[in-house]
């Protein structure tokens, strides 16, 4: 089995590419819905938070973003749990796990490759403030709470620039990836 981690900041279109993937027959796991489910699960350690017995995303991204002990518990939480999740993935041929926050936590020990997807911080601002409904500095604390793309972007094995269509997306991850009929990757 081979594991390779998606890796890409904020709006950078990491889930785009899960979907190109998936199509393509691959395994993909996307660590940030299994955070979203390991926080449900510990919506009481957030009470501030809380909007009709869930949690509000965007209300807990306010405080998190705006108090560096906030983040630093919310990653206590849920970092470890993600953990212990890819390390017991086991499928055949090449799987695929979308890590966001890769660097951030410590995680390219697990992974035998790392995919970066890159997009320049316009694209990603404007991508990012239309998603979510945020404000342009909503958005820019979003984006710089995270390690610089080219520190990033060092430490990768891949990178593809996501810049244009989804045609050119597809063909660079077609390139990446050299897709042969057993869907197991050749590098």
């Amino acid at each position: 089995m081979t594991k390779i981690a998606i890796v890409g900041n904020i709006a950078s279109g990491k889930s785009t590419v899960e979907k190109i993937l998936q199509e393509k027959g691959f395994e993909v796991y996307d660590t940030d819905k299994i955070a979203h489910k390991i926080l449900e699960e510990n919506k009481h350690l957030f009470p501030q938070a809380i909007v009709e017995d869930k949690i509000d995303r965007k209300k807990l991204a306010n405080i998190v973003f705006n108090d560096k002990e906030q983040l630093k518990y919310l990653e206590s939480i849920i970092h470890p749990k993600i953990r212990e999740f890819i390390k017991n993935i086991e499928t055949e041929g090449t799987v695929f796990v979308s890590v966001p926050l890769l660097f951030e936590a410590n995680f390219e020990d697990l992974f035998d490759k790392i995919l970066f997807i890159s997009a320049p911080v316009e694209i990603r601002l404007e991508r990012l403030m239309k998603r979510n409904n945020l404000t342009k500095d909503e958005a820019l604390v979003r984006i710089n709470a995270q390690l610089r793309e080219e520190e990033k972007i060092s430490k990768c094995d891949y990178v593809i620039i996501n810049d244009g269509s989804i045609e050119k997306l597809k063909s660079s991850i077609y390139l990446i990836t050299n897709l042969n009929k057993s869907r197991k990757l050749e590098m």
